[in-house]
Formats: structure tokens, C-alpha cells, sequence
């Protein structure tokens, strides 16, 4: 058991040292040798768990997204609404990104590796059809307009994060994600919730975590 812990170990070791290389470098910028500079571990034990560069950035994607799927479930046992559940899903992504290396390379890698190699979808699927459910116990909940398309409102929630944080990535680090985030459910929830819903929905949508910059 203490071989397979330290095994474990070492492997998540390697995996956030690629995550620090493919986040700030991309997949084609980064190098197994800048990954075993970040990951500070040999050779030999980066290549007992991973056979190449590409390995390894699909297993960050892998990581990345069942850190996302877990975060999910744990806003899913906490919250009070389907509604509720949605805006908090939507926070702890943009927790992620600012807090964890790993969520943010696998994001990047997810869209890079999507364009030149083939489609990476499962997050965006998986993500989707989360929403999709928590919609439609929304709408039976009458939490959610009933003219508004459960699946159709999933997509455009996937579509208009994954495009929000890369527009903040790109012009701030992310430094202003919460506050896009924000204005994104200001405009959108009075056109979708149930009026006796709107006021506390609003007030989730504006709690930001404590993150250091």
C-alpha cells in the first residue's frame, strides 16, 4: 500500500507539472523537459506513468475534468434549488480556474488539442448534459420560465462560459472573471427565473470566493 501511495503521489506530481507547463505554454510550446523542471521528478519516473508528451496532456484533461464533475457533485448535495444549483455550479468553475493549475491547463489543453487533434468534447458534454437535468428539475420546480428550453439553455450556459473566461483570460488573467461572471447572470436571469426566484438567484450570482492574486 505505501508503493502504491507513493506511485500515486508521484504520478499527480508529474500531472501538475505538466499542468504548469501546458497552462503557460500550451501543448506545442510546452517540453518534457520543462514538465520534469515543474514536476521535479526524474525521467524514469515520469515515463513509468506516462509514455509521452500527449499522454500526458490528455491525462491532465482527464484530471481537470473530474475535478470539475466532483466540484459539481459537492454543489449538488449542498444546494438548496435546481436554480441555486446552477449559479453555484457556474462560481465553482471560476473558482477553479483561479485557484487550480490543473483546471486551467486542461481547459486550454481541451480547446487546443480539440482544434488540431481531434475532438476533446466529453467535458463539454458532461457539463451540458448536468445542466440539462438541473434545468428541467428547474422548470418542474417552477424555478424556470416555461417558455425557456432546458437543453437549449444548457448550451448557451456551456457556450457563454467557455467563451466569458477566455475573453478574461485573454484581456485581464482572469482577474475580473468573477464580476463577468456576475454581469452575465444579471442579464440573463430576469429573462429566465421564476420572478419569486429572481432576488436570491441575483444575490448567489454576485458572491465571489476569497481568491489571492
Amino acid at each position: 500500500m505505501a508503493v502504491q501511495a507513493r506511485a500515486a503521489a508521484t504520478r499527480h506530481q508529474v500531472l501538475e507539472g505538466a499542468a504548469r507547463s501546458f497552462e503557460k505554454l500550451g501543448y506545442g510550446g510546452a517540453s518534457l523537459s520543462g514538465i520534469l523542471a515543474h514536476s521535479h521528478v526524474t525521467k524514469g519516473a515520469l515515463y513509468f506513468h506516462f509514455e509521452s508528451k500527449e499522454a500526458l496532456a490528455w491525462a491532465v484533461i482527464k484530471e481537470q475534468h473530474a475535478m470539475s464533475m466532483l466540484a459539481a457533485q459537492r454543489v449538488l448535495a449542498t444546494a438548496q434549488s435546481p436554480m441555486e444549483a446552477i449559479v453555484l455550479c457556474a462560481r465553482e468553475m471560476a473558482r477553479q480556474l483561479l485557484t487550480e493549475p490543473i483546471v486551467r491547463a486542461g481547459v486550454r489543453l481541451t480547446l487546443e488539442l480539440g482544434n488540431s487533434r481531434g475532438p476533446a468534447t466529453d467535458p463539454y458534454i458532461d457539463w451540458t448534459d448536468t445542466l440539462v437535468a438541473l434545468a428541467a428539475k428547474a422548470t418542474a420546480a417552477g424555478e424556470l420560465r416555461a417558455t425557456v428550453d432546458p437543453a437549449a439553455l444548457a448550451r448557451f450556459l456551456v457556450s457563454s462560459f467557455t467563451g466569458m473566461q477566455l475573453v478574461s483570460e485573454a484581456l485581464s488573467g482572469r482577474a475580473d472573471l468573477y464580476e463577468r461572471l456576475a454581469d452575465m447572470w444579471a442579464l440573463l436571469l430576469p429573462s429566465i427565473a421564476a420572478p419569486d426566484m429572481l432576488s436570491r438567484l441575483l444575490e448567489f450570482a454576485s458572491l465571489r470566493d476569497d481568491v489571492a492574486s
